[in-house]
């Protein structure tokens, strides 16, 4: 898995998660990076799914528990009303993190 940097850009925090789109899970890495959001999935043929999110973009960050109970639910809300699901680990430090780019 490849993420192709911009001039100056350098990761900040990445991690495994989970990109959750209606009912389905798509396994991948979310990566911050000190100017955008990436998320890669770990399949090659489901690239589709595979986001660059820019700081501009986001209007909310929201914390919320995966099936009711495991606080690792990262809702990225952006300026044009997509909900964006994640599951990570250190959700906290994640979404404190995205918090300070926008």
């Amino acid at each position: 898995m490849v993420v192709n940097l911009k001039a100056n850009e350098t990761v900040i925090k990445a991690g495994d998660t989970k990109y959750y789109i209606d009912e389905d899970k798509v396994e991948g890495k979310l990566i911050v990076t000190n100017q955008r959001i990436y998320f890669k999935t770990r399949n090659p043929d489901a690239g589709r799914f595979n986001l660059e999110i820019l700081p501009e973009q986001i209007k909310e960050v929201i914390f919320y528990n995966t099936m009711k109970i495991f606080p690792n639910g990262l809702n990225l809300i952006t300026k044009t009303g997509r909900q964006i699901r994640f599951a990570v680990k250190n959700r906290n430090a994640i979404g404190q993190l995205i918090n300070t780019m926008y």
